[in-house]
């Protein structure tokens, strides 16, 4: 079984069913700033239950800040950010991890832990002195989901980089989150587990009513992937919707500094480099 087909679990679908209701995702005059350089400038955005939500734009153009701040990381001094009537921003650190779960681009995760037990850390907020048969069921699920069963006894420090980061991903679903941020999660990854992470998220997101938020550098597999695409520049939301409607070809040419075409073709969404003459002599 791989990692994308789908599971049946009863013990944790139980523990999903359980969990807080579906709700979306509000931004709004979201702004930041590192000293002096303005990083975020009023940004607004809705993302549904449900819904994966592709974060795009050059380096430096807000995403890794926006997600950041989302997971409590960072502080913003103006913006509301809100999960249904939750005011994120006010909560505790305990209580937004109930709901929120962050993968960052790197993480330090002790490197002398199994699988298993690196999993189980996402059971943090939600169980007591130790693990009881509801965590136990979520953490073998996300394990199962991710595709680690077969490793679930190995330490990490013997583990690939794409090993390690998928770890990081199902120690996230094992939160059971309503909000899943994740930055840049496929940098590590290799072609075919690119694919089945961003197919897993999806379907997370969908069958649980999670509002996904991915930071991503490559648009087609956004495009391919994610109901939602939100394309930043300058620290401004410039383009937010399906991403038939958002990729414009000028507009994503201004921003990258690059022609590109945007193709659709049999119901797939393509970005193409527009490549001059002897460009690849």
């Amino acid at each position: 079984m791989t990692a994308v087909q789908e599971l049946t679990t009863t013990t944790a679908g139980a523990a999903t069913a359980a969990a807080a209701p579906p709700a979306a995702l509000s931004i709004r005059d979201v702004e930041f700033a590192y000293g002096r350089h303005q990083v975020l400038r009023g940004i607004d955005l809705d993302v549904a239950a449900g819904t994966l939500c592709a974060l795009l734009g050059p380096n430096g153009s807000g995403k890794s800040t926006l997600t950041k701040i989302l997971a409590g990381v960072l502080r913003t001094r103006q913006g509301t950010v809100r999960l249904g009537g939750r005011d994120l921003l006010s909560m505790k650190p305990r209580e937004r991890a109930k709901v929120v779960a962050y993968v960052p681009q790197s993480s330090e995760v002790p490197f002398e832990l199994t699988v298993r037990e690196a999993v189980t850390l996402g059971r943090t907020p939600h169980m007591g002195m130790r693990p009881g048969a509801e965590d136990v069921a979520v953490v073998e699920d996300a394990i199962a989901r991710l595709g680690l069963a077969e490793l679930a006894e190995r330490r990490l420090s013997d583990m690939s980089g794409g090993q390690a980061q998928r770890v990081l991903i199902a120690r996230a679903l094992a939160q059971r989150p309503r909000v899943l941020l994740l930055d840049e999660p496929t940098s590590a990854l290799d072609l075919r587990y690119q694919v089945e992470t961003l197919q897993i998220v999806r379907q997370v997101a969908r069958e649980e009513g999670v509002a996904a938020l991915i930071a991503i550098h490559d648009l087609n597999h956004a495009a391919t992937f994610c109901q939602q695409v939100v394309l930043l520049s300058g620290g401004r939301l410039v383009a937010d919707g399906p991403a038939p409607e958002a990729y414009d070809a000028e507009l994503l040419g201004e921003v990258y500094g690059l022609p590109v075409e945007v193709l659709h073709d049999a119901g797939q969404t393509q970005v193409r480099p527009v490549l001059t003459k002897g460009s690849l002599a």
